[in-house]
């Protein structure tokens, strides 16, 4: 805030040339209005949609050869594990197993775009940061959403193969809609706080596809979730992704309503992850400017 500061001489007398000097102090740290806030980042929703756009057009989203890839990759990475699954269990997966594994990884895919690509936006848009006054919240939403917009062509995808596969639709598969959205809330949370992290440790980036291989590893995606042996299921428990990927298999590969104990884990862990996330983010932001 600006201080007006004086120059008086020894009689106490202030000089006819002299001038108040204004000193510009750095606003603390700390939470701001959060009603207020929130009902800006709002406001300027369009801007975190435009910054979306703008950041799948430099991935060549718009084009075919982009979108194939799009859908190419994840598909042929559900090819390897399935072959390396059904080697290690002695051919006994079958075709119901390789929906799981399609829909889990293309979930977890999306999971893993969306905070790789978001931990990077606040120090990446630095000149915008420092020329431009918005809710930087918007900057790590923005990478959400374009990991969404990238996770929608892989469902016609699955939706051949949930057919081919001889898997009947029932109508238990619309609980992946709200189950989607608990996966989304968390990864939102993630995203915001891994966003402000980098800010202040800069090789966060460097090490997020190493804990995503682990994380995609110890998650119910190369198995069911209860197939977990009794002396391992407490990495379900301290994992938050296992119970949002647990019930969202249950939903679509196995056509039943997920358990209560998984809806309301992974309601507790999105809604954990945004609180925590969003506080430290928010707490932060103001100081952004002066670390990028």
């Amino acid at each position: 805030m600006p201080v007006s500061t004086e120059t008086r001489t020894a009689s106490g007398t202030r000089p006819r040339a002299s001038q108040p000097r204004h000193v510009y102090e750095a606003h603390r740290v700390g939470l701001p209005p959060l009603g207020t806030y929130l009902h800006d980042a709002w406001h300027r929703r369009q801007f975190a949609r435009e910054m979306s756009r703008t950041e799948l057009r430099a991935q060549h989203f718009n084009t075919a050869l982009g979108q194939l890839w799009l859908v190419l990759n994840p598909l042929l990475l559900t090819l390897v594990y399935f072959v390396l699954v059904d080697i290690l269990r002695h051919g006994t997966r079958g075709a119901d197993f390789f929906a799981h594994l399609m829909i889990g990884l293309f979930a977890f895919h999306f999971f893993s775009q969306a905070v790789q690509q978001g931990t990077k936006s606040v120090v990446g848009g630095g000149k915008l940061i420092l020329n431009t006054a918005f809710p930087r919240v918007l900057l790590p939403l923005s990478s959400v959403r374009s990991a969404f917009v990238r996770f929608l062509p892989t469902l016609p995808i699955y939706a051949v193969v949930h057919v081919a596969t001889g898997i009947p639709i029932r109508v238990q598969i619309l609980w992946a809609i709200p189950i989607f959205a608990l996966l989304m809330l968390f990864t939102a949370g993630v995203t915001i706080l891994l966003s402000a992290t980098q800010v202040y440790f800069r090789d966060v980036k460097s090490f997020l596809p190493y804990v995503m291989r682990v994380w995609m590893y110890a998650s119910p995606v190369l198995y069911y979730l209860h197939e977990v042996p009794k002396n391992l299921r407490w990495i379900n428990t301290i994992n938050p992704l296992a119970p949002t990927l647990g019930a969202w298999s249950e939903a679509i590969t196995e056509g039943k309503a997920p358990s209560a104990g998984l809806l309301l884990g992974a309601l507790a862990w999105g809604v954990g992850a945004v609180l925590v996330g969003g506080l430290f983010f928010i707490s932060r932001e103001r100081e952004f400017a002066v670390r990028l």
